[in-house]
């Protein structure tokens, strides 16, 4: 086997074995070639080589986001390496773990107006778990020349001496940085760096490993909430007669049925779960924004719970949040291993435990149901609406609205959807999904940045079909991530075309203006065709509700190439029928 002849590089490379990190992206480079010689050359690791290095870093994040072990990034110096930080972002917010691999020049290269050269130490400080800034093996630590050096180290054999104890003391080092954060992604779920610097020559291999860097095992704590705090969660559960759950991004299979199945029992709690949530039970509240948004003040009283209990990511539903933050709950709890956020301005208990971990601890505790109606009225609520929802679609004319409603029961059984952000997520939030697909969406930092390059990214460490659902100019954004050699066969996006960013004629804003169709919408007459041609996609195209249902007849049966249907909707209709419904359904 060949391996980069720098120790550093082989440093690097080992204790990512050694921690199991197998799927290495890599975009080309020439600084970062000790690193590319070194992974390419090891069959334990399975390469990729992405150019564009934004789409590079959001196809590693899908990876890890399956796979919930950390992928590696490796990239050249210079502004290659800032190319990464939308994902970075994104991985910090959602608690991905990423492992950045950058490439950077010897100290003494460094601002003197060298080429592709930038500050990279601790370029991404205020959204990284840990920067590992390595040191070059003595090059740029020892000046034997130095005309200040004590006396003792005069002598050449005091010199070599020298030499040779700075050399293994940098090595010591480096390892314990390298192991530190390799840790630190593994532990805590979210992004880390390593930045590494080289000298030339790069390109120069070996046969034989010169160093054998130390595996240093991450410090395994186990997860416990003291006594006093459990003790009295369970006094303020028993008394409390309503009580909310209320569930973000969370992952598939990721919480009991059993307890989810004594949480539907008991009639003093209401359980919201978001789509992202991946959590299912017929005695649930799914889609938040279709029970509360036609509520006025006397309901949201009603629904005032006296305990918030949150778990998983972040929370879609601006509505839950405007109503949580007004008619705050007597104590919000939060269960998560590392953080926790305030997002309704009343956060009392941090529960730094696995939920599952939790509710097997708590729930068995609760000998008795506390008598109370709160679930009981609201379901009475949901059942109204689910009504006036089915009512509304019938009389409505084909827009974004009717898409979904044809595209998400046309999704194939155990399939994954990853979902674009802005109207999409949201709009997918008012449906019911069928509860044997996972859905995914990059609620992190929710930009329309790296949807389709993750939903990619995702596919190709998955058993499992995978679909992107996307609106236009998240797509059109994002369409280098086409330009990718490891696209599965069965993988499929739909792109809603409604010329614009549709999102913003929802929103509040003086629409139909010249500055706001292009400074806002951003109106335009693009395709996907010509890209799908370019890209070796299979393209197909709907702009009405009858050609949309013949196309999902056959959309997601077998195919030699991956495939993309665009659908066309009515630019200036989809914004009303949206603001309607919700008076409709009232």
């Amino acid at each position: 086997m060949l391996y980069p002849k720098i120790p550093l590089a082989q440093s690097v490379i080992q204790l990512c074995k050694a921690k199991n990190i197998k799927h290495i992206v890599i975009s080309p480079g020439s600084r970062n070639a000790p690193l590319t010689i070194g992974f390419s050359n090891d069959d334990f690791f399975t390469c990729y080589s992405i150019v564009d290095e934004r789409c590079a870093a959001f196809f590693a994040l899908g990876m890890a986001q399956q796979l919930q072990h950390p992928t590696a990034l490796v990239c050249t110096s210079g502004s290659a390496l800032l190319n990464y930080y939308p994902a970075i972002a994104e991985a910090f917010y959602s608690g991905i773990p990423l492992v950045v691999l950058s490439a950077d020049r010897p100290k003494h290269l460094i601002g003197i107006g060298d080429g592709q050269t930038i500050n990279q130490k601790d370029v991404f400080k205020n959204h990284i778990l840990y920067s590992a800034n390595l040191k070059l093996n003595v090059d740029d630590e020892f000046n034997p020349n130095e005309e200040d050096e004590p006396a003792i180290f005069k002598s050449l054999e005091n010199k070599l001496e020298r030499f040779l104890g700075i050399k293994q003391e940098l090595q010591q080092d480096n390892e314990t940085e390298i192991n530190k954060a390799l840790n630190k992604a593994i532990q805590k779920n979210g992004p880390v760096h390593i930045n590494i610097p080289f000298d030339e020559p790069l390109y120069e291999v070996v046969e034989t490993l010169s160093v054998k860097p130390k595996n240093i095992q991450p410090e395994l704590k186990q997860s416990k909430i003291d006594d006093y705090i459990f003790n009295g969660c369970l006094d303020d559960w028993n008394q409390a007669t309503k009580k909310m759950i209320l569930v973000g991004v969370n992952q598939p299979n990721d919480i009991d049925q059993k307890w989810l199945d004594e949480l539907a029992k008991d009639n003093s709690v209401i359980v919201f779960t978001e789509t992202t949530s991946n959590l299912h039970h017929q005695g649930f509240f799914p889609s938040i924004d279709k029970i509360i948004a036609p509520l006025d003040e006397t309901d949201f009283k009603e629904l005032q719970p006296d305990i918030l209990v949150t778990f998983g990511g972040l929370i879609v539903s601006k509505k839950i949040k405007a109503f949580l933050r007004k008619y705050q709950p007597k104590q919000h709890w939060h269960i998560d291993e590392h953080d926790a956020n305030d997002t309704f301005f009343c956060l009392e208990k941090h529960l730094q435990i696995h939920p599952n971990q939790f509710f097997e601890n708590f729930l068995p505790k609760i000998t008795h149901f506390v008598k109370s109606d709160y679930k009981t009225n609201w379901e009475v609520v949901k059942d109204k609406r689910i009504e006036r929802h089915s009512d509304y679609l019938k009389q409505i004319p084909f827009c974004d609205f009717k898409f979904f409603e044809n595209t998400l029961k046309a999704l194939p059984n155990n399939s994954v959807l990853q979902l674009g952000n802005s109207s999409t997520v949201r709009y997918a939030q008012l449906f019911d999904m069928n509860k044997t697909i996972q859905v995914f969406c990059n609620r992190g930092t929710s930009g329309i940045d790296g949807s389709t390059s993750t939903a990619i990214g995702y596919s190709v460490v998955s058993d499992r079909q995978t679909t992107l659902i996307t609106g236009d100019l998240s797509f059109f954004y994002d369409s280098n991530a086409l330009w990718n050699n490891y696209i599965p066969n069965n993988f499929r996006i739909i792109v809603i075309n409604n010329q614009g960013g549709g999102i913003f004629r929802i929103l509040p804003g003086n629409k139909n203006s010249d500055y706001f169709d292009t400074y806002f919408e951003t109106s335009h007459n693009l395709t996907a065709k010509h890209l799908c041609k370019m890209f070796g996609f299979e393209y197909d195209m709907a702009s009405t509700e009858k050609q949309l249902k013949l196309q999902l007849k056959t959309f997601f049966e077998a195919s030699e190439t991956p495939k993309l249907l665009e659908v066309f909707t009515p630019r200036t209709v989809n914004d009303e029928v949206l603001l309607e419904y919700f008076k409709f359904i009232k």
